[in-house]
């Protein structure tokens, strides 16, 4: 059995779909479709029913899903143990989308002068998805916030950077006091299911503040747009680089150390990236408590 075939199974699983698999996958429709019609002679059943544009995954099909992770894990651990310094091909790193413009773009110019022929992908989303990807071995490790409970031993958590929570105003309103702005302006929401996001419901409820909400969403750059056409104000954790917010807009500090989100990498203790992933900690600067 081709290995890539299996790979081609899952990630038609994951997408639900045929052409969102091709096209993540950077092959043709008919090519993938083929990978999984060889999969189903091979075993023998139906792996997906199809309908539209959506497939399904058939009751044979969960049950090679349920195995297929753990073969492609055992796969790639295989592969690093043959290879001289250690390192198994295609390293898959997560990210949340703000991290891209503050604590990576150092962390991957060091990765890429240490290990020029290694080949990496980033993969971006929420961090409790990322967390969830590291944890089921679909990424090698994560860039995203600090979680609310403890990490498990079975992971290594090295933090990077941490960002208090702000205020996020109107420059020509910046004189006003913080709790006033939030009690008077539209608020614009920093979504709240997201870890960062819950620093400011941890803020308002400690103030017993609640807000007129106009709009939510998972995207401080967006939020801090709006904030500076005057659309209302917003919390949320100062993920900016210096000079990057509009001149419309003012930063008030509001929660101190005591609200503040934070940064990190995440990665299975016994990755075989491990070493790699401790090296470029220990050489990359960081602003972590």
């Amino acid at each position: 059995m081709d290995t890539r075939f299996l790979d081609s199974f899952v990630m038609v699983a994951e997408c639900g779909s045929m052409a969102e698999a091709a096209r993540r996958m950077n092959i043709t429709p008919t090519a993938l479709a083929q990978r999984i019609r060889s999969l189903e002679r091979e075993f023998g059943l139906p792996l997906f029913t199809r309908s539209g544009r959506f497939v399904r995954i058939t009751e044979g099909g969960a049950r090679l899903l349920a195995r297929a992770g753990h073969f492609q894990r055992e796969l790639r651990q295989l592969k690093a143990a043959t290879l001289a310094d250690g390192f198994p091909g295609g390293l898959r790193i997560g990210t949340i989308r703000t991290a891209l413009t503050n604590v990576l773009p150092e962390w991957l110019t060091l990765l890429a002068k240490r290990h020029p022929d290694l080949d990496a992908s980033l993969e971006i989303g929420a961090s409790h998805e990322l967390y969830h990807q590291v944890a089921s071995g679909k990424l090698d490790a994560a860039v995203l916030v600090e979680p609310p409970f403890r990490v498990p031993k079975s992971f290594r958590w090295q933090p990077m950077r941490v960002e208090p929570l702000i205020l996020l105003a109107p420059a020509r309103l910046v004189k006003t006091e913080p709790d006033a702005l939030l009690a008077a302006q539209p608020f614009l929401r920093y979504d709240r299911r997201t870890w960062g996001g819950m620093l400011a419901d941890q803020y308002l409820r400690q103030r017993g503040l609640t807000p007129r909400e106009r709009f939510e969403m998972d995207s401080p750059d967006g939020i801090a747009i709006l904030v500076g056409r005057g659309l209302g104000v917003s919390l949320v954790p100062d993920c900016y680089r210096p000079g990057s917010l509009p001149r419309s807009v003012a930063a008030v500090p509001v929660g101190g150390s005591r609200l503040a989100r934070r940064l990190g990498m995440l990665w299975p203790a016994r990755s075989p990236y491990g070493r790699l992933f401790e090296a470029l900690m220990d050489e990359a600067p960081r602003e972590a408590a």
